[in-house]
């Protein structure tokens, strides 16, 4: 190909002038959601006030006598993940050699980052960054070494000094002691003099606002401290950036970040964007607008591309994921079985489950989409899997769809939760590669996989391994950035089965409406589906409550333990905090003596951002907070409490995502309409397997957000980097 044709799909600081051509040319996002205004993952009203309390944290799992003793789940996984990062790592920094002009990129992240450095130390122009096409991808690439399981390293506590010294700094900047522990984790040893020297920094610190660290920089430094300051250019575009991942995005589109520096009072946003780049804070992209597009004929013409900013992080998991699923598409699978005994089990299979097995049989990587009801295919894959001899394992998005797959087998022992697979907490284990020893392995509710996870889960299987992908496309997309599983949906580079087994009974009809955009009046005899009208959030509060503990149990015969409450927000007259307040008081009364929970209460606990368990309270001593998961102990710190157990009568669609209880009820208050969307209301109502109860009064928001409002857009890269190392779609 011509030498001097432009890169596609790489990053690399743009210069002044280029940003500015970029903001006056490149086409923006539409209907994009504002980064500063971005919802955390969860489905709320009331979005930035939970970011202050979306922090990691670890939890001691098992039984009470050897708790302390145990890794427990999170903290394996936190581990794995650091081990993966630490490879991805060690492989940008294997690129690190100079990059003469005109050398071919791979398009690798190592590869880009090694582009970046040689345009920052001026080994090049800017313009000789992107003068060679693309180089071909290897159809298969060689195996990687993999993460594997080990010890958590749980970071240390800051020591007292560094803690003293940033309490300091905080109280002449006035900002609140309660920081301080978080401001020494964030920031590390140092971190008083890191704050002295950029008090911006304080966005770091996870629920801090630009206006707030403004008000901090203002007391540290006087006169001194202005709008146009370069380093609360860099600290905001940074800021906005991570606010964008809370809200899905893996990048954004360059006039999208601009606009919002402009609404932050950024005086100067391109310098600003200019400034974080060149500190390599944020990655800068080209992707082609068109990434199936032929090239153009003439030499000089150049594709019409998208300039996006984004993280580090997860532009490498970003480019990991498609460098695995790569591996996985373009990898024959290995030849466990004959065709004629993959062939007999797929004519023996009922229905779509048959076609699913057949394309198992042939393809790396298997895409199978479906309701409830569709879960028996992948069960049926499972068990003709392990009659045939395969290492064959399912991984659910929590404990509950977990239990719920593993009633359809008769071999129990073969599920687990993504999270435990990863962490080695269950699953099979790791071979000697670091590799996940298992041929098949079957990922339910696909939709809740974000970037860095999957990209996890695809480099964890060895080559020759099939994945075969399942879920449901219409329900609300991951807590973390990305949307892998609809991105792969939409380029369609592997297999796509889809279910032909609909949902049974009045639910399964409303349910299936929804996914279309069609709210339908069903027939419900049994009273499957019941809407009660309220005029009020007070009035929706109350009769939740009496639903919750009267009429659901007297009529349908569902106790309370079995009843789910979701609603759009935690906060609100009518949303989770309000409602767990008064189902706690009905239900479980109590003094709440330990950090407002009692003995029998029923809990939402995030060991990890984005995942919840529903469980219940033990008790609490001096180890902590006891739970019960899921048939599992878990033991929760009590510096921890606050920070990852809610009372769970009452959830987010979200916090419910993957779960199945026998009763529902959806609480719509006239104050959360705006955040109702197609998929939100498809996943609160899919989660009844019994009976449904929706406390309606949201008016006529409800039909226009199934017939008018889908999911809200996430800006990703998964297609355009899939597209070069991959052929036609299948």
């Amino acid at each position: 190909m011509p030498g001097a044709r432009r890169r596609v799909g790489a990053r690399a600081p743009l210069s002044r002038s280029r940003l500015e051509h970029a903001v006056s040319t490149e086409p923006g996002p539409t209907e994009e959601t504002e980064p500063e205004e971005a919802p955390t993952g969860e489905d709320t009203a009331t979005a930035t006030g939970e970011q202050a309390g979306a922090v990691e944290s670890e939890a001691t799992t098992g039984g009470e006598g050897d708790a302390a003793a145990r890794l427990s789940e999170a903290e394996a996984e936190l581990a794995a993940q650091k081990v993966e990062r630490e490879r991805i790592a060690r492989r940008k920094a294997e690129k690190q050699g100079p990059v003469e002009s005109g050398a071919k990129l791979s398009g690798k992240a190592a590869d880009l980052l090694a582009a970046v450095r040689a345009v920052e130390s001026g080994a090049k122009p800017v313009a000789a960054v992107f003068s060679e096409p693309p180089a071909p991808r290897r159809p298969a690439p060689e195996p990687v070494q993999r993460p594997q399981p080990v010890a958590a390293d749980v970071p240390a506590a800051p020591a007292a000094e560094t803690v003293e010294s940033v309490r300091g700094v905080l109280a002449e900047g006035g900002a609140p002691e309660a920081l301080v522990p978080q401001v020494a984790a964030a920031l590390g040893e140092g971190a008083a003099e890191q704050l002295r020297a950029d008090p911006w920094q304080l966005l770091r610190v996870t629920g801090v606002r630009p206006e707030q660290a403004d008000g901090f920089a203002r007391a540290l430094l006087g006169a001194e401290c202005g709008p146009d300051d370069e380093r609360r250019g860099r600290a905001v575009t940074v800021w906005l950036l991570e606010q964008a991942a809370l809200a899905g995005h893996t990048a954004l589109e360059l006039p999208t970040l601009v606009a919002a520096l402009g609404k932050q009072g950024v005086p100067d946003a391109d310098a600003a964007v200019q400034n974080t780049l060149a500190e390599a804070e944020a990655l800068v992209f080209q992707d082609a607008l068109d990434p199936r597009a032929p090239e153009p004929a003439d030499e000089d013409e150049e594709r019409p591309v998208r300039v996006l900013v984004g993280l580090e992080r997860y532009a490498l998991a970003e480019e990991s994921l498609a460098d695995g699923l790569a591996r996985l598409i373009n990898s024959a699978p290995k030849q466990d079985g004959s065709a004629e005994d993959w062939e007999r089990a797929a004519g023996a299979a009922q229905a779509s489950a048959g076609e699913l097995i057949r394309a198992v049989a042939g393809h790396g990587l298997v895409l199978h989409t479906g309701g409830e009801a569709s879960l028996a295919e992948p069960a049926a894959l499972l068990q003709a899997a392990r009659e045939l001899g395969l290492r064959a394992w399912a991984a659910a998005h929590g404990p509950l769809g977990r239990d719920r797959f593993a009633a359809l087998l008769p071999e129990a022992t073969t599920v687990t939760t993504v999270s435990g697979l990863l962490s080695g907490a269950a699953g099979p284990g790791r071979d000697a590669d670091g590799a996940l020893d298992l041929d098949l392995l079957v990922v339910l509710d696909a939709p809740q996989l974000d970037v860095e996870t999957a990209a996890l889960l695809t480099e964890s299987l060895p080559d020759g391994a099939r994945l075969l992908l399942a879920g449901d496309p219409a329900v609300l997309w991951s807590a973390g950035p990305g949307r892998v599983f609809a991105d792969l949906l939409a380029a369609r580079v592997c297999p796509q089965v889809a279910s032909r087994r609909p949902d049974p009974g009045p639910l399964g009809e409303l349910v299936s409406g929804i996914g279309i955009g069609e709210l339908n009046q069903v027939e419900a005899p049994g009273k499957e589906v019941v809407i009660v009208p309220v005029r009020d959030a007070g009035e929706a509060v109350h009769r939740t409550v009496q639903l919750v503990a009267d009429s659901v149990p007297r009529a349908i015969g569902v106790p309370p333990e079995d009843t789910q409450v979701i609603t759009p927000g935690h906060g609100g007259a009518a949303g989770t905090r309000a409602l767990n307040a008064a189902l706690k008081e009905r239900l479980n009364p109590g003094p709440g003596r330990f950090g407002g929970f009692d003995p029998g209460d029923r809990v939402a606990y995030s060991p990890t951002p984005g995942r919840t368990l529903p469980g219940q309270v033990v008790k609490a001593d001096a180890e902590g907070l006891h739970l019960t998961c899921s048939g599992e102990a878990v033991v929760v710190p009590k510096d921890r409490v606050d920070q990852s157990v809610r009372h769970g009568w009452a959830l987010t669609a979200h916090q419910a995502v993957g779960g199945r209880w026998p009763a529902v009820v959806v609480v719509l208050p006239g104050d959360a309409t705006q955040s109702l969307t197609r998929p939100w209301v498809y996943t609160a109502f899919g989660r009844a397997a019994r009976h449904l109860s929706v406390v309606h009064g949201a008016d006529q928001a409800l039909p226009r957000a199934v017939t008018e409002i889908g999911p809200k857009p996430r800006t990703t890269r998964l297609p355009v980097l899939l597209s070069p190392q991959l052929g036609q779609p299948t």
